[in-house]
């Protein structure tokens, strides 16, 4: 998703790198999990994160310049994997008090794995002094920032073995996430093997919700009970029953006689097919949630479609003036600028401008142009470019997965076009799950 440099900098004594992301090819969730990154790590401080240094945006080449960790990731050990019960649960608790940390900033990682963990010396030194850095915070959730992820796609974004059910779901708020994956990094460096394996397919994710791993002493069974109890307890389907924060799955890890052992703790084989089938079907016949709406906000949601390729000055200008007067009602609320990519055949935009550059980064960068007169500060608005067929469903459709509370946008000029094609702010007015205001420009005097 994009290529890491090491860096130096005249104003900064501390080793540096800069990530610029890939541009090219068709899939935005490069360019949306970048923009992310850049909102969330200036936000984040303290010693298990990098410090981030400077970024810049998609007007000429985006960056986003950080600390350059030196020590090494748990990538590295995989190669010697089992390790010593004594050194999993070493590694596992300093990874949780990181968590921890990271939690108490209201952010979910959401892609905890051995790549994602780095290790630096601590100041003081010492044996043991290592602590655990997190890294690469573009799937990561902020509970005060607008969740672009979540906004723009119906599918889940992680790492598929390290993915814990709900966040297979679609469910990107819940910290505990986190620390499911740190069970299955805790499984996997304690018997060298992946409790649920290494999934191609968002299927074979989902059935962790009803398929328990093998518990880990049937591997190794030299495990300590305690540690078992521990695995599992991160690896429960239902969050609330996983330990209630990071900081206390820390304590665990570092104090094994304070461990209170359940049945958990001496089980030596996977629930039988009668109890795997119960609860698939209790899975299949629950409820379906929708996608959790605007979770990181109570805010209200004004979403402004932006035609960039026909819009005119004086449209432009009677559409900023309308979310501008929207914004006078609702003091509290945020705006969400709005593109569709056309991908059919007849009419339709190319992937790629002219000079080869990727329309999608085009797309972003006009519409910030757009919004500026604005003046609303970062966290007030985002830009957000969609992909459809067709300009109407995908303006629906974002509407009615982020409890969107009001569309502004422009009407479309008599032309053969609207003729053969309709009105698309006809359609999102008529089936729009919200208020729509529909902007049609003053027409001059001769």
């Amino acid at each position: 998703m994009a290529s890491i440099f090491e860096a130096t900098h005249p104003d900064h004594a501390i080793p540096l790198l800069m990530k610029l992301p890939h541009l090219e090819g068709g899939d935005p969730a490069h360019i949306v999990s970048f923009e992310m990154e850049q909102m969330i790590l200036p936000r984040l401080s303290g010693p298990h994160v990098p410090r981030f240094v400077a970024a810049a945006g998609f007007e000429r080449q985006p960056y986003l310049a950080m600390e350059r960790i030196l020590g090494p990731s748990l990538l590295l050990r995989l190669r010697e994997l089992p390790l010593a019960v004594e050194e999993v649960a070493s590694i596992g608790a300093r990874v949780a008090v990181a968590l921890s940390e990271l939690h108490r900033q209201r952010v979910s990682h959401l892609d905890v794995k051995p790549a994602n963990i780095l290790f630096r010396d601590s100041p003081s030194g010492g044996k043991g002094a290592a602590e655990a850095v997190l890294v690469d915070f573009g799937l990561s959730h902020h509970g005060r920032l607008p969740d672009l992820i979540e906004e723009e796609f119906r599918i889940p974004y992680g790492t598929a073995p390290y993915m814990a059910p709900e966040q297979a779901m679609g469910q990107r708020n819940e910290p505990r996430s986190d620390l499911f994956a740190l069970g299955v990094l805790l499984y996997q460096f304690a018997t060298g093997a992946l409790p649920f394996g290494d999934p191609q397919h968002l299927s074979a994710v989902r059935k962790r919700l009803w398929r328990d791993a093998i518990p880990p002493r049937r591997l190794r069974p030299d495990l300590p009970p305690w540690l078992q109890e521990v695995i599992l307890r991160c690896l429960e389907v239902d969050p609330a029953r996983r330990h209630p924060t990071a900081a206390q799955l820390a304590f665990d890890l570092n104090h094994p006689e304070a461990v209170r052992l359940t049945a958990r703790a001496e089980r030596r084989r996977r629930d039988g097919w009668l109890k795997v089938l119960e609860r698939r079907v209790n899975q299949d016949r629950a409820p379906r949630q929708g996608r959790p709406a605007a979770t990181a906000h109570a805010a209200p949601v004004i979403v402004v479609a932006v035609d960039l390729r026909e819009q005119t000055a004086p449209l432009a200008e009677a559409l900023r003036a309308s979310v501008g007067n929207l914004l006078r009602t609702l003091p509290g609320a945020r705006v969400a600028c709005v593109n569709v990519l056309l991908d059919r055949y007849l009419a339709g935009d190319p992937l790629q401008d002219n000079r080869g550059r990727s329309t999608h980064v085009q797309r972003l960068v006009e519409l910030r142009h757009w919004a500026a007169p604005l003046g609303l500060e970062e966290g007030r608005i985002t830009f957000h470019v969609l992909g459809g067929s067709g300009a109407a469903a995908p303006l629906l459709e974002y509407a009615e997965a982020n409890g969107v509370d009001h569309i502004v946008m422009g009407a479309r000029a008599n032309s053969m076009l609207r003729t053969m094609l309709g009105s698309v702010s006809g359609e999102v007015a008529a089936r729009a799950p919200c208020s729509v205001t529909v902007v049609r420009a003053r027409e001059a005097l001769p």
